[in-house]
């Protein structure tokens, strides 16, 4: 699989990776032996790419990981994790040292290692990324040895413009998808100029765009995809990117159509639509079986997707997506 540098490290990651939310909770369940089979078949299919968070499970999804590295330590590969979510709310009040030490000295302990090799910001507050403490204070973990390199998650194209200024930011993770197409007008290009990565999450749409879905799919109680659609639990742009259940549903099946007139699967489409576009290092699907991470896996090699193609998919998102997400992240 094509590898690519991520942004300001010197780590080389596959173009597909691995979100690994799913392996840890909110997705329903997902039981150990589940989850080593997806971690086992993204590497097969050449993932050098894991994302999780120390609140994924609270910590299940790291620690699976570091069982699974445990039983595979042939695979050399860039573990990505993230911190602040841990704390009762993600704002400038609890962005400390001290409690960046322990949320890292926690994920050090799940994940088994000396040393992180990155740490994300976990969507915070606007007022954590104008902060210049809180940055000094990730440049403090790294001279401990405690992190190889820190970047941010965020929720708007504003926090991550304001990130991509800071000198030492390896990395901007970002939802990306053909349903929501923000970032392409002014978050990649200034990345890519700054030479910042770019980590696309949600890429499918939490699934929408597999075009499995239609209006009476239900989804299990403890599934975000269930308790999370009025953005309850989190910011809703988490869930189906933002986009309401039956508009997105209505779009999917003519992003499939779309995706099948060019001889691709939907999900292929998806992911390939977002690895394509000129800033992205990396996309994130998650996957609950092996048979889904080797689909995902598999958007690495479809061809440059026909201008014809993006052209149709542009225009399903300025009638159908825009007025509902556009200016809302």
């Amino acid at each position: 699989m094509e590898q690519r540098i991520l942004g300001r490290t010197a780590r080389e990651v596959s173009v597909v990776g691995l979100g690994t939310w799913q392996l840890g909770g909110d997705w329903g369940s997902v039981d150990e032996l589940a989850a080593l089979d997806v971690l086992d078949e993204a590497a097969g299919q050449g993932v050098t790419f894991l994302d999780t968070a120390d609140v994924y499970g609270d910590g299940r999804s790291e620690q699976r990981i570091a069982s699974w590295r445990r039983a595979n330590p042939e695979w050399d590969g860039t573990v990505a994790t993230k911190m602040i979510r841990r704390a009762p709310e993600p704002s400038l009040r609890y962005a400390s040292l001290d409690a960046f030490r322990d949320w890292t000295d926690r994920s050090r302990r799940n994940l088994d290692v000396d040393t992180l090799d990155l740490v994300q910001l976990h969507c915070p507050t606007d007022a954590v990324f104008a902060s210049d403490n809180v940055f000094d204070d990730l440049d403090a973990l790294v001279d401990e040895g405690a992190i190889s390199a820190y970047g941010v998650s965020v929720e708007t194209c504003d926090q991550a413009l304001s990130a991509i200024e800071r000198p030492h930011v390896a990395s901007v993770q970002i939802i990306l998808n053909a349903f929501r197409q923000k970032p392409l007008e002014r978050v990649l290009p200034a990345a890519e100029q700054a030479g910042v990565g770019v980590i696309a999450r949600v890429p499918l749409a939490s699934g929408l765009l597999s075009g499995r879905y239609t209006a009476d799919t239900t989804f299990a109680p403890d599934d975000h995809r269930t308790f999370n659609r009025d953005g309850s639990a989190f910011d809703v742009g988490e869930t189906f990117a933002g986009v309401p259940f039956a508009t997105g549903v209505e779009a999917a099946a003519d992003f499939s159509a779309l995706a099948r007139e060019i001889g691709v699967e939907p999900s292929a489409a998806a992911l390939a639509w977002v690895v394509q576009q000129s800033g992205v290092t990396t996309v994130i699907p998650g996957a609950r079986n092996a048979a889904q991470a080797r689909g995902n896996a598999a958007a690495a090699d479809v061809d440059p997707l026909p201008t014809s193609f993006l052209d149709d998919v542009r225009a399903l998102y300025d009638e159908k997506i825009r007025p509902q997400v556009h200016d809302r992240w």
